[in-house]
């Protein structure tokens, strides 16, 4: 689950600034919603864009916070989480490069959101983005279909939490962070993990004992290599039997 938005007063960077030719140079322009758009729609959304940077474990917005922009990321994973009354903290999801925040449309954010890497995103004030898009239809139809995906995301965090065990949960995890790289143009047989153990137990509903374990198992089954930074999958009909569980 990635709907998401950063607070308009907040650049939370020391360099934040207006970048010109920024969608041209786009490396994940193609695979998010800006694909839809035509050149010259391009360079609109460009004037109203600004890009900011944020280092790895910088906050970009809190829960409760007033909404008041979108962003897309464009490098860098972040990680969105609920902070829960006992203390306690659920990771809801983890945004990747291509993902185009904030579309939901509430007063105050429902979730908080850092920096796990270094991130860079392109920020847009809510209120110049949504009259931009009002009469784009093609816009708002590739709009939906990312909402679309967001929502079969967010079924399939329901069912890791329900009835799978850890190593199907595990299992089910690596895969689809895999697929998600895949559809950003990152195909590969080896995952990258940006993300801590914990910050992996925090999303599964998992200890960070559990989640080491598991991946050792995982290991010693010959299905996966630890390697660093990440993970290579190495026996796919194993995770798959585990995942499909």
């Amino acid at each position: 689950m990635t709907f998401a938005e950063l607070p308009v007063d907040s650049c939370g960077t020391s360099d934040c600034k207006h970048a010109r030719g920024a969608c041209d140079d786009c490396k994940v322009r193609l695979f998010s919603v800006c694909a839809a758009l035509e050149p010259d729609e391009l360079d609109e959304l460009d004037r109203l864009s600004q890009v900011k940077h944020y280092p790895a474990k910088t906050m970009l917005f809190d829960q409760g916070a007033q909404a008041g922009a979108v962003f897309n990321v464009t490098e860098g994973v972040v990680r969105l989480y609920k902070s829960l009354p006992d203390g306690r903290r659920q990771i809801v999801g983890f945004a990747l490069p291509g993902d185009f925040l904030g579309l939901a449309m509430m007063d105050r954010y429902g979730v908080a959101a850092e920096a796990v890497s270094p991130a860079r995103v392109c920020r847009f004030s809510r209120s110049a983005f949504l009259s931009y898009v009002d009469g784009k239809p093609h816009l708002l139809r590739r709009m939906h279909e990312f909402a679309g995906h967001e929502l079969s995301l967010a079924q399939d965090q329901m069912l890791l939490l329900g009835r799978r065990n850890a190593d199907e949960k595990v299992a089910a995890f690596l895969l689809n962070l895999q697929a998600r790289y895949a559809r950003i143009g990152q195909k590969s047989v080896t995952v990258p993990l940006p993300m801590s153990r914990q910050d992996i137990a925090d999303y599964l509903g998992l200890t960070i004992e559990t989640v080491s374990r598991t991946l050792t198992k995982l290991a010693k089954d010959k299905a996966l290599v630890v390697v660093p930074d990440g993970v290579r999958l190495l026996s796919m009909d194993k995770l798959d039997a585990l995942a499909a569980a």
